[in-house]
């Protein structure tokens, strides 16, 4: 059962979310389909992707987004089975540890995060685009991060080069597209309490530590409140934004000195 929310805002809207079967893009399939959308999810993990699907009455297509054909077919079938494809939110991304300091990543590790991170948005937004381009009318939701504006001396080279690879290349396209009434906006969360922060503390627990100590708040994200932006840059609420850098990050991005 999803939360019955008040704003029924995307009512006869369909919605393909990738990396839809945990963290971030669990919580924002479940508040996409609260507001009213049929709800695509695209993702690796078979037994949790149709058990979301299930919970909101929507799709799983098995998608391994670094495949285009894969996402060809995941967009295709959002569309031949519900008629239209109105909202991409391409959310899936990997932070492996092998990715760390310039000097310590490797060739591979680097190129799976970037093909992870970064070329499966462009597959999904070129997939998603000429359905759009067809009704008029879409919102693309590409996830960067906060690193993408910000640096750490606590390095993932090829995960922050990937995140600023996504926030360039929604820009690019919001401007491009947006006569055509297509918006594309990179949503930059924030640290978020997810299974990939927590296997961060459970493995160095020091570097997680520096990690909240820069932020205002005082604590992390729950994936719940970037689902809510999620659903924000999906509706009419946000129709005059494109091209944006929507960060929802409790403030990390604009401090210097974090109270005590």
């Amino acid at each position: 059962m999803t939360t019955d929310y008040k704003a029924h805002r995307l009512e006869g809207r369909v919605a393909v979310v990738t990396g839809g079967a945990g963290g971030i893009g669990l919580a924002s399939v479940r508040r996409l389909a609260g507001e009213g959308a049929r709800v695509v999810i695209g993702d690796v993990d078979l037994a949790a992707g149709k058990a979301a699907a299930d919970e909101v009455g929507g799709l799983f297509v098995p998608t391994d987004v670094t495949s285009e054909s894969e996402v060809n077919n995941l967009f295709r079938q959002a569309y031949d089975t519900f008629g239209s494809v109105g909202i991409a939110f391409n959310n899936a991304g990997i932070s492996p540890p092998q990715d760390g300091s310039i000097l310590e990543t490797g060739l591979d590790a680097w190129r799976k995060v970037q093909e992870v991170n970064l070329t499966s948005v462009y597959f999904c937004c070129k997939a998603a685009i000429p359905y759009m381009q067809r009704q008029g009318k879409g919102s693309i939701i590409n996830t960067a991060s906060f690193v993408a504006v910000m640096g750490a001396a606590t390095s993932q080279i090829s995960y922050s080069a990937s995140k600023g690879g996504v926030l360039a290349m929604s820009r690019e396209l919001g401007v491009e597209f947006a006569r055509q009434g297509i918006r594309v906006n990179a949503l930059c969360p924030g640290p978020v309490n997810t299974p990939l922060l927590k296997e961060l503390f459970a493995s160095d627990p020091e570097r997680a530590e520096r990690r909240l100590v820069h932020v205002p708040l005082g604590r992390f994200g729950e994936p719940e409140e970037i689902a809510a932006a999620v659903a924000f840059l999906a509706s009419d609420d946000s129709s005059f934004m494109t091209a944006n850098t929507f960060l929802v990050d409790g403030g990390i991005s604009a401090a210097y000195v974090t109270p005590l």
